[in-house]
């Protein structure tokens, strides 16, 4: 539970010290492009508002409970670091058109879809279902666009290619962790 809860203290920490550093460590296009490369990291853990880093944050504990035990500590950090480039090299790519995005869905997204990897790779019954509750939502918000009502509980607009580019950078890198656990026969 503790890298749950020492992200989700990062992020009320980041939002309580208020809009001004929001703006100063959002993914923000413009600035990335002109050398602001830290953003690239920073924009993950800033937040629309509180409601928003609220649900972040419950989603981040809510995730670690279904899927913390799939890897090691050391496992979960490298895991992070992908799908948070994942997302980063979607949006900079795949969504030319956004010009700045702040939050932990797209880690949260990651980290759910690696997890479930990690749960598969051990036979567990409920990887199945996580996976394909997984699927299920990212495909209708593909579909159809933010879950109802969430861009109203965010307080802002929902970046749902975050999500799945998170989500994507989560099936690489957990499908990474579990051929390196096996090639080196290491616990990841």
């Amino acid at each position: 539970m503790l890298p749950a809860a020492s992200v989700a203290a990062l992020a009320v920490a980041l939002w309580w010290a208020g809009p001004k550093l929001t703006g100063l460590l959002r993914f923000e296009r413009s600035a990335i492009a002109a050398g602001e490369v830290w953003r690239l990291l920073t924009g993950h853990f800033v937040h629309l508002g509180g409601s928003h880093v609220a649900l972040n944050a419950a989603g981040l504990v809510l995730v670690w409970l279904l899927v913390g035990s799939a890897f090691s500590l050391t496992a979960w950090l490298l895991l992070s670091l992908l799908v948070v480039a994942a997302i980063d090299a979607g949006l900079w790519w795949f969504s030319p058109e956004l010009s700045w995005y702040v939050g932990l869905s797209g880690l949260l997204h990651g980290w759910l879809a690696a997890g479930v990897c990690g749960l598969a790779r051990r036979r567990r019954d409920d990887a199945a279902l996580l996976g394909v509750m997984l699927a299920v939502k990212l495909g209708f918000e593909q579909w159809q666009g933010p879950l109802p009502g969430s861009a109203v509980a965010a307080g802002g607009p929902v970046i749902i290619d975050a999500h799945l580019y998170g989500a994507i950078g989560g099936v690489l890198a957990g499908a990474l962790a579990l051929l390196v656990r096996v090639k080196g026969r290491t616990r990841l």
